[in-house]
């Protein structure tokens, strides 16, 4: 069988990640926010879930927001980095110790790869993850997975990044090589859902303008949330003075107001799994509803 390739490296997804656990909470701002719009989403769903899975989970941060949504819910969060996990747990811990009369379930939290998760199928009514997506190389085959762990009649929520994201950092460079990561678009990810299985995909997408003040600070907020470049075509060693240089320049001939922009595309889909309409085999499933005797 012929490999598939691979453009994300996974191995540099995690050394990302777990170099940046001890930052990421300070400067994960845009991630927040994004939870935040992603829970007003949740204010036109009619559901009432009783087992919530929250993929991606990082540090634990929506875990508490969907806890306070549905306190009766049992949740459970999965991220690959353990070293993000592990301050998610202490987190819970200190904020136990600190504030004692109130409560605070922590949600117990799993180290697994996105697309080989270590719960049953069809125990979880409501999968939420926020920006897991454009640091997975298949986002299809996450589908897949989520496809499987879901009840029926159970919502998948997510957001991820388009192909806009950091367009300006990427247009500033002209090695060649990768400096920024690969961003999927939105219709593509309606396909994927639709070819997972889910019903009824609703995505849309907005723009977000993050500014900061010079191209430093730009590259510490990547680097100190996780998000740097992990492609398999980055530049593996230091680029020329002379072209970091030119880099720069280009990038900060974009101030404005003494401010650098970068610019977010966000995209937003939640989709549903429905019961199948045709076997494992192939044959169509048909229903027979009994008929109600007249007297």
């Amino acid at each position: 069988m012929k490999a598939t390739a691979q453009f994300v490296d996974p191995r540099q997804v995690r050394r990302n990640f777990a170099r940046a656990a001890a930052t990421y909470d300070q400067v994960a701002v845009l991630q927040r926010e994004i939870g935040c719009r992603m829970l007003e989403r949740l204010d036109y769903v009619r559901l009432e879930p009783t087992q919530i899975l929250d993929l991606g989970c990082g540090t634990g941060a929506s875990l508490t927001a969907l806890h306070q949504r549905y306190p009766k819910a049992t949740l459970i969060g999965v991220d690959l980095s353990e070293a993000m996990l592990r301050v998610g747990r202490a987190h819970g811990s200190r904020l136990r110790w600190l504030l004692p009369f109130l409560r605070v379930d922590r949600a117990p939290l799993l180290a697994a790869e996105a697309t080989a998760l270590p719960i049953k199928p069809l125990s979880v009514d409501l999968l939420w993850s926020n920006l897991l997506l454009p640091w997975i190389d298949d986002p299809l085959a996450v589908f897949h997975e989520a496809h499987r762990v879901l009840n029926v009649d159970g919502l998948l929520m997510f957001s991820a990044l388009g192909p806009d994201t950091l367009k300006e950092l990427r247009a500033c460079f002209t090695d060649g090589d990768a400096h920024t990561h690969r961003f999927t678009d939105l219709h593509d990810y309606g396909d994927m859902l639709l070819a997972s299985g889910f019903a009824d995909p609703v995505m849309d997408v907005e723009t977000v303008t993050m500014t900061y003040p010079g191209f430093d600070d730009l590259l510490a907020d990547l680097r100190r949330s996780g998000s740097a470049c992990a492609m398999q075509s980055r530049r593996r060693g230091l680029m020329g003075r002379a072209a970091w240089a030119a880099t720069r320049a280009a990038y900060e001939s974009l101030a404005r107001d003494g401010r650098l922009p970068a610019t977010v595309e966000v995209v937003y889909g939640h989709a549903w799994k429905t019961a199948p309409k045709k076997t494992a085999d192939g044959r169509a499933i048909i229903r027979f509803e009994p008929r109600q005797r007249l007297r």
